[in-house]
């Protein structure tokens, strides 16, 4: 014949979990968590924000935050310290409304985009400089200055207009104090296109310059 025992059960609540469903537990004290409304995991299917963690109210990270996905809505202030990228590829392109202004550290301004007057300034312009060395060359886009160091009469040929687009800017400049008269730089357009209605233009005299701009179709002086 069997016989049993009493056996004792503890119900002390110690350990039990509280908050409303789907909270994320803290600890309020030794063994007991607890959860807010604020922090929630949600797993309800079909919800938006299925198998998501969402804060209802502000979130503090002293750490890192590291995802595949970076995604915010409602950006007031942006405050970063260090340096920041944006982008990986040749092809992302990254698109701002408003105005938009770098300053140094000192507050003085470096480029300035006034989306009220359409307009852009800049403290100082530095722009691509190409050395001309060689008897023959090509410009190529995104040359800007052209500087003929070589004594020898030398031949530029300018590229498509269209290449380049409407309202790009070539400069070319003989850097060489005293080139002989028999020696000269001469301008020749790509196919199709002209400098002034002219297929080709040649610079001659004491240190000469040209400016050219295009308007996308053809290349003009000014």
């Amino acid at each position: 014949m069997s016989r049993f025992g009493w056996a004792y059960v503890d119900c002390d609540p110690q350990g039990s979990a509280a908050g409303p469903t789907g909270s994320i537990q803290f600890l309020t004290g030794a063994g007991f968590t607890s959860g807010n409304a604020n922090l929630m995991w949600y797993t309800a299917s079909g919800d938006a924000t299925d198998g998501h963690s969402v804060s209802q109210n502000t979130l503090y990270v002293n750490g890192t935050i590291s995802a595949s996905n970076y995604h915010i809505e409602n950006i007031a202030v942006i405050d970063s310290v260090g340096s920041t990228k944006f982008g990986n590829s040749n092809d992302d392109r990254h698109a701002r409304t408003g105005s938009f202004e770098v300053v140094n550290a000192a507050g003085t301004m470096l480029f300035d985009v006034d989306n009220s007057t359409e307009t852009t300034q800049v403290r100082g312009l530095k722009v691509l400089y190409t050395e001309v060395t060689n008897t023959k060359i090509t410009a190529s886009v995104p040359s800007y200055i052209l500087g003929v160091s070589r004594t020898g009469s030398v031949e530029i040929n300018i590229p498509a207009a269209s290449t380049y687009g409407a309202g790009s800017i070539l400069v070319v400049k003989d850097e060489v104090e005293a080139r002989q008269g028999v020696h000269h730089i001469l301008l020749t357009c790509s196919s199709g296109y002209t400098i002034d209605g002219e297929d080709k233009f040649i610079l001659t005299g004491s240190m000469p310059s040209i400016s050219l701009y295009s308007n996308g179709s053809n290349w003009f002086v000014f």
